[in-house]
């Protein structure tokens, strides 16, 4: 294998293209600009309208190429599926905002690879903790009330109909 370049940018979620900043960058190595850039866009198509860091690493040599998609943190997935600009500064007293289940399961499935948890129904809690700290309330109820009520079953057909999308 030869060297490597690595090319970091930022793009807009699905609607990357060969302008600037990647067309000019890729330019001088071997690779097709067009399937860099279809690449990004198959990867980024969940981050529609959001800002996504991404890394293309491309073999001089060969004109090989790997893209690596980070993922904009939980908060900033959530403020943008609610259309809210912040969070609360006093989530226990005061809350912005509400979201329903299926989208907490949205939002798990697209930081899955960044979370620790082991299945969807841990990453719909980790979540809903971060809900919980923006003063984003759960199908109307306090995002604790909905992680407790998760331990206790009462999401499962829930949780069962997500995992099957």
């Amino acid at each position: 294998m030869g060297d490597k370049t690595t090319i970091s940018t930022l793009v807009e979620g699905g609607s990357a293209s060969a302008g600037p900043p990647l067309g000019p960058e890729l330019g001088p190595l071997p690779t097709d600009v067009g399937e860099v850039v279809k690449s990004i866009n198959e990867e980024t198509a969940d981050f529609q309208g959001m800002e996504v860091p991404v890394d293309v690493i491309v073999d001089e040599e060969t004109g090989d190429f790997e893209i690596e998609v980070g993922k904009p943190p939980a908060a900033v997935l959530i403020k943008d599926e609610l259309g809210i600009d912040s969070g609360s500064g006093e989530p226990n007293k005061n809350k912005v905002a509400d979201m329903d289940f299926e989208l907490a399961c949205k939002v798990a499935r697209m930081k899955a690879s960044d979370l620790l948890a082991m299945d969807l129904r841990g990453a719909v809690k980790e979540i809903i903790g971060t809900a919980q700290s923006m003063g984003v309330t759960i199908d109307g109820k306090d995002a604790y009330d909905v992680g407790q009520e998760i331990d206790e079953g009462k999401y499962d057909d829930k949780l069962e109909a997500e995992e099957g999308i």
